[in-house]
């Protein structure tokens, strides 16, 4: 399993549902987690191993490894804060992004049962960040144009080392 880079339009479009809680999902769970892991990341959204379906992946230090799956986003503090991120679609590129400190989500995990959890600094931040995969959006569309523009030159630059 590999993950796919930007420019791909999988990482643009909005993913489709989970419908099947089986052991085909629960493989592709494992998966995720195996290339997360290859690739030292703390979270990985379906869309970015180029499937099309509303789940992600995150294993921060410290915290059990966890699986969502058709999350909702319940709620989101008003206090935001800043924090250098990265992501598995663009290696090596990396700047601040703001985001809410906290939230609480709903969702499934593999085996189809439903929980919610509030989180904050690093999971609330890593939560975030793949739960916009699952819509489309890319951490780079949280800055502003300039940012945005400067950020794709530099990666442009990346990959042709």
């Amino acid at each position: 399993m590999d993950v796919v880079l930007y420019g791909d339009p999988v990482l643009e479009k909005k993913a489709e549902p989970v419908t099947e809680f089986d052991d085909e999902l629960a493989r592709f769970v494992a998966d995720m987690f195996t290339a997360m892991k290859h690739d030292h990341g703390i979270g990985l959204a379906a869309p970015q191993v180029g499937v099309s379906k509303r789940i992600f992946v995150v294993d921060i230090e410290g915290d059990k490894p966890r699986v969502f799956i058709n999350p909702e986003i319940v709620e989101t503090s008003l206090e935001m804060s800043d924090y250098e991120e990265g992501c598995l679609s663009f290696p090596g590129l990396y700047f601040n992004v703001k985001r809410p400190e906290s939230l609480r989500i709903q969702a499934w995990n593999e085996k189809g049962r439903p929980f919610t959890i509030e989180a904050d600094g690093l999971l609330a931040r890593v939560i975030l960040h793949e739960n916009d995969h699952l819509d489309g959006k890319l951490f780079i569309d949280r800055v502003t144009p300039l940012r945005r523009s400067r950020a794709l030159l530099h990666y442009g630059k990346l990959l042709k080392m």
